[in-house]
């Protein structure tokens, strides 16, 4: 859900990849794409001053391979280059780059996240508060400029580039970002962010995560990146969920519970949950986001909100109010039906049982269908500003 690909889950210079990463899979079902034009260029050209998408890509031990941003280079994402960031599992295309984040990166998941995004503007509001003023165009002689660290479709980081078209918008996943309308301002990167963001370092006023955390070894350790990346007074915002279910007191469904108690959606959840971590990821971040931006030392006027998610359309009534829940609760359902789905790839992978996959995926959807738990999802938010000193 709920992972952005960041997590989810996307996106150096011409020595495009390493030989391992891009031979790491035979490219099976990849070979259609060639009959789309051969090159789908990412960067829109070198329009304006901004500088044009790249492809930057590091083991730990080739730091110096790892091109300094912005690149002097213009890559076109021609179907090879594009093939060779993609291995197919279980039916989905999944990112060729990281071992952690395990969600796929197809365009079944950009939809979904697409409308997921939709979602969160409509709860949370499309920008937190301090950010239409620290991307405003106000500073002769500067460009503004927002990075989104596992974007994902790209929703969050095109609506600023469409917003700001003054700033340079840069967006970061583990494999390109396919937009067939990419703003001159905005430019893919493809890199694992687990591997620090030193190139990054002062160049930005915003930096901005949602919903990577299964994809992140050292969440805690991504923050102080982050920090790192933002100029003075600089902008920090996370959304991140835990990989729980929550029942209608707000408390979180554990496994400990007695399963005929226990809602399928939940029980799903759970093994979703122990997958992240054995993948390397650390499904619950969201529960320290807090603690961890406040404990920064960098960090002032820290702000923290929470959301909780109808799993479904289940209130019953009048009003406006009434009528909003049950809109975004079926929004929040849509999702978790589409997130059942890209859940596959990481259990089956992860050896749990394809029979037990089945029966769990089965029985949540039919109970999110029928709406017959009221259970809920938790969205954490903190948004932070650099100090200025």
């Amino acid at each position: 859900m709920l992972v952005s690909p960041s997590t989810h889950h996307h996106h150096h210079h011409m020595q495009v990849f390493h030989a391992e990463h891009a031979l790491a899979s035979p490219l099976s079902n990849m070979e259609e794409d060639d009959t789309e034009s051969d090159a789908v260029s990412v960067a829109s050209g070198p329009s304006m001053s901004f500088a044009p998408s790249v492809v930057t890509s590091a083991t730990s031990h080739d730091w110096e391979m790892r091109s300094a941003s912005p690149a002097p280079s213009v890559y076109s994402m021609t179907s090879s280059l594009r093939a060779a960031s993609y291995r197919h599992e279980y039916g989905r295309g999944i990112n060729n780059y990281s071992e952690v984040y395990r969600l796929p990166a197809d365009d079944e998941e950009f939809a979904r996240l697409d409308r997921q995004h939709v979602m969160f503007m409509e709860m949370m509001g499309k920008y937190p508060a301090p950010l239409p003023e620290i991307l405003a165009d106000d500073t002769p002689g500067t460009t503004k400029a927002c990075v989104d660290l596992g974007c994902g479709s790209g929703s969050w980081i095109l609506d600023v580039a469409r917003d700001f078209p003054h700033c340079s918008a840069v967006a970061v996943d583990l494999v390109p970002m396919q937009d067939a309308n990419m703003p001159p301002n905005c430019r893919s990167e493809v890199d694992d962010i687990n591997l620090g963001l030193q190139h990054f370092y002062g160049a930005f006023d915003v930096a901005h995560a949602r919903l990577v955390s299964s994809g992140i070894r050292d969440y805690k350790g991504l923050i102080d990146e982050m920090v790192q990346t933002l100029r003075p007074r600089g902008l920090i915002q996370l959304i991140e969920f835990d990989f729980r279910v929550y029942d209608n007191q707000h408390e979180a469904i554990m496994p400990s519970r007695l399963e005929e108690e226990t809602p399928w959606f939940a029980r799903w959840m759970n093994v979703v949950n122990i997958a992240v971590e054995q993948r390397g990821g650390e499904p619950d971040a969201a529960n320290h986001l807090h603690r961890w931006i406040q404990e920064n030392p960098h960090l002032e006027e820290v702000v923290y909100r929470e959301f909780w998610f109808q799993t479904g359309p289940w209130n019953r009534g009048q009003g406006h109010r009434i009528a909003r829940d049950n809109w975004i609760g079926s929004m929040m359902r849509d999702d978790i039906l589409a997130f059942l789905k890209s859940g596959r790839p990481l259990l089956l992978s992860n050896g749990v049982d394809v029979c037990v996959v089945d029966e769990l995926e089965f029985n949540a959807e039919r109970e999110l269908r029928e709406a017959s738990a009221q259970t809920y999802i938790r969205v954490q938010n903190v948004y932070a500003r650099r100090r200025a000193y």
